[in-house]
């Protein structure tokens, strides 16, 4: 955190781009379609620009927006949820999106995100990043307009460690500096060195599923297997997982 290019989550992004381009970072599994997705460090930089010229070009986003997002524990949702840093969007999962200034959905929320009276964007979340059938009435289709965005990213404003980041329900918001400092004193919670690889069936809807499932091992140097729908595994098939995909930890 004494490095200054370390002092944002777009900053650790933007380290490990630097010194690992090609490990892993997230590794996804969707256990009631049997998707298994894997990103690397570069990979998913990748979706994150792209993402973030989404918001801020086409969407209009402009710094301190609060940006509800309904979506599950998804390499998709960690997208997004760099792109909002990246781009000084409030990141507020969960948040009423009525009160929100653009909403992202999955296809299990599109009647709730239409009370957001900004910008909406639903994603289908169908393997390889699939564009829905039909698109919903009122949204953009992720899947469709994300592949034309630029691959490079530059917030037309700085994003500092002292802009407001994350707005988690019941806790207020945090600037980036702050997500920054809780995402290391969760790796040292969690005892995590570089290398660690951590499960999670954690939603992303609260601090320890963001935090386990993406922002930890981010800090330092750590990657994720991220799992959906895995509620319907036992034991024994949690434990091969566990050993095909050398996890350190499971939350």
């Amino acid at each position: 955190m004494t490095s200054p290019t370390r002092e944002t989550p777009a900053g650790l992004l933007a380290s490990a781009l630097r010194t690992d381009p090609a490990r892993p970072l997230i590794t996804f599994y969707d256990d009631a379609t049997g998707e298994r997705v894997e990103l690397s460090v570069a990979t998913f930089g990748n979706w994150v620009a792209k993402t973030a010229n989404l918001l801020q070009d086409e969407l209009g986003a402009q710094p301190g927006d609060r940006m509800a997002l309904l979506l599950p524990a998804h390499w998709q949702t960690a997208v997004w949820v760099l792109a909002g840093f990246s781009t000084g969007v409030v990141v507020a999962p969960g948040a009423d999106p009525g009160t929100a200034d653009l909403v992202v959905s999955g296809p299990d929320t599109l009647e709730r995100a239409r009370a957001c009276g900004g910008e909406r964007v639903a994603l289908a979340l169908r393997p390889l990043g699939g564009r829905f059938p039909q698109p919903p009435a009122g949204f953009l289709d992720y899947a469709v307009e994300v592949p034309g965005q630029g691959d490079r990213f530059v917030p037309y404003a700085p994003v500092g460690a002292g802009s407001p980041a994350l707005e988690l329900v019941g806790e207020g918001t945090v600037t980036a500096g702050e997500v920054v400092e809780r995402a290391v004193a969760s790796a040292e919670a969690y005892r995590l060195a570089p290398g660690a690889r951590v499960l999670s069936r954690l939603p992303f809807d609260s601090w320890p599923g963001l935090a386990a499932g993406l922002l930890a091992p981010l800090a330092i140097g750590g990657s994720v297997v991220l799992c959906r729908n895995a509620s319907g595994l036992g034991a024994e098939e949690v434990a091969a997982r566990e050993a095909a995909e050398r996890v350190t930890l499971t939350v």
